[in-house]
């Protein structure tokens, strides 16, 4: 930590409010949902590996984005039930590091592998005699392997530079997490430099994938209208619906997050729109994926049974 130029030891999370009747209140939420989140996803994840029946490229990829999700709701929940019910609201400056570090390459691993998911829908739909030779296990190793590389690859760069800032006394972050916009306001150095690195991961991070994605489903949209019966369109359509649905969510609340004018920032409303993709959009996740899905569901009756 010695490289980290600052005054700070340890950071405040202000998080939602100082009033301990709503602070209980919010903990017994916050606990609820992280309970159907590891619930869920870990489910999901059982299922999948013991399913033969899901050993498919499309589930392959639905496994690796709940284990994600998981990792993604354990980086924050747990301080956040702390926060809730104990007057100690102090995280470490190593702590805060560690939470950012992590939150920030899962968040980044499961953009790219959202972009993955949209060219395996892709291939589903274009080539469905050949859709598992196109999609072999190696390359979908590939993909995944390159999501978690090129994830973690730019966490490295944006924790190092994130905290190559300089803090000085102030040191009470008004939200719930170590997250970029309340950082780089208690920051009392230079921020010119460190912009331009955040436009560029954003880039890289956000905006190429979703560019990806958006160019999948053109070519997706154009091989459902040459199908010519209807019910042909709304079925291909229908292997769509539940990853076009997470990439509305994922995508929408994060370009919320960061693509706004700093003059239009309110910490308060960012606190709600980061509380859905931190912690309950990955309990949405294996609801998306598993309450029409014909195979999840057969597998889920199997296991109990």
């Amino acid at each position: 930590m010695e490289q980290y130029n600052n005054t700070v030891a340890e950071f405040i999370l202000v998080g939602f409010t100082t009033d301990p009747v709503i602070q209980l209140v919010l903990f017994v939420i916050f606990l609820a949902v992280y309970a159907l989140t590891v619930l869920g996803n870990s489910t999901l994840i059982v299922l999948i590996c013991s399913d033969s029946r899901l050993h498919t490229p499309m589930y392959f990829f639905i496994g690796n984005l709940s284990f994600l999700d998981f990792g993604l709701s354990t980086v924050y929940t747990p301080k956040i039930l702390v926060t809730c019910i104990s007057e100690d609201k102090g995280i470490s400056f190593a702590g805060c590091v560690t939470q950012f570090f992590f939150s920030a390459g899962l968040g980044y691993t499961e953009c790219y592998l959202l972009a993955a998911m949209a060219y395996d829908r892709y291939v589903a739909i274009s080539k469905p005699l050949l859709y598992s030779q196109a999609m072999s296990l190696k390359l979908c190793a590939f993909l995944a392997t390159a999501s978690y590389l090129g994830g973690f690859i730019n966490s490295v760069i944006i924790t190092k530079d994130t905290f190559s800032l300089t803090f000085c006394s102030d040191n009470v972050i008004d939200d719930f997490f170590c997250d970029i916009p309340p950082l780089v306001k208690l920051a009392c150095g230079k921020k010119g430099s460190f912009q331009s690195v955040l436009f560029f991961l954003l880039a890289s991070n956000v905006i190429i994938p979703i560019v990806f994605i958006l160019v999948s489903y053109l070519f997706i949209i154009a091989t459902i209208l040459r199908i010519r019966s209807t019910q042909g369109r709304l079925k291909a359509f229908s292997t769509c619906s539940s990853h076009i649905i997470s990439v509305t969510l994922y995508y929408g609340s994060i370009l919320y997050i960061y693509t706004r004018p700093r003059s239009s920032y309110s910490l308060d409303r960012d606190k709600i729109v980061s509380t859905f993709y931190t912690v309950v959009f990955p309990m949405l996740n294996p609801l998306i994926y598993s309450l029409r899905n014909k195979d999840v569901n057969e597998a889920l009756n199997k296991l109990f049974k």
